[in-house]
């Protein structure tokens, strides 16, 4: 097993309600799952290979729960990525070189019944945990736009987190609603639903807790 590890955050936008079941062990609030998932690193490494500064995007959907499988994946990498750069950040995205249900890649690879062939191209990737924004785009392909969730009485931002101390993706998650469009080979349009923020730690062992 090559050992790796990345720092950055995440920003992920579903098509379920706010707080997402998936984060509690519940099924879709709309019975399939459709998402996806926009990830900035800003350090990391797979074994000698520097990682750092690189974005990816993942465009996933199952047609029920997670869970049940039958799942479909699509993948966007850094047009900066060095060919080995590529091969490693497909390699972790795929779940391999990885403890067995240690990270959200791992877990979500045992649910795909097809994997698509990957794109190469520039990614654009703004993303603000602490206040709940980002913005992505992959012309032609992807666009995303995260905002914090607003009481709809006064209009005043609202906060709420979750935490996850044994989760397989991050600690603590800033919530917000996301709205999002992929013209990709997995096509789909989300509008004001869950969006999730995140900063993340992972290695092959799983999250690293702060």
């Amino acid at each position: 097993m090559i050992s790796w590890e990345l720092k950055g955050a995440e920003f992920v936008n579903c098509n379920c309600d706010y707080g997402c079941p998936c984060q509690f062990n519940a099924r879709p609030t709309y019975g399939d799952c459709r998402a996806i998932g926009a990830y900035r690193f800003d350090d990391g490494r797979f074994g000698d290979i520097d990682l750092s500064e690189l974005n990816v995007i993942s465009v996933y959907s199952w047609p029920k729960a997670i869970h049940e499988g039958d799942g479909r994946a699509f993948l966007i990498v850094d047009e900066r990525a060095s060919e080995a750069q590529r091969n490693a950040l497909l390699s972790i995205f795929s779940g391999e070189h990885t403890e067995p249900g240690k990270t959200v890649w791992n877990v979500f690879a045992a649910t795909f019944a097809e994997v698509l062939p990957p794109e190469i191209r520039p990614i654009h990737i703004e993303i603000d945990v602490e206040e709940r924004t980002g913005t992505v785009r992959v012309d032609g392909l992807i666009e995303m736009l995260g905002e914090p969730i607003r009481n709809p009485v006064t209009g005043e931002k609202h906060r709420a987190r979750i935490d996850l101390p044994n989760g397989f993706e991050y600690s603590v998650a800033e919530m917000g609603t996301g709205s999002s469009i992929s013209k990709g080979p997995i096509a789909m349009e989300l509008e004001n639903s869950y969006g999730q923020f995140a900063y993340l730690h992972l290695t092959n062992s799983g999250v690293v807790h702060p």
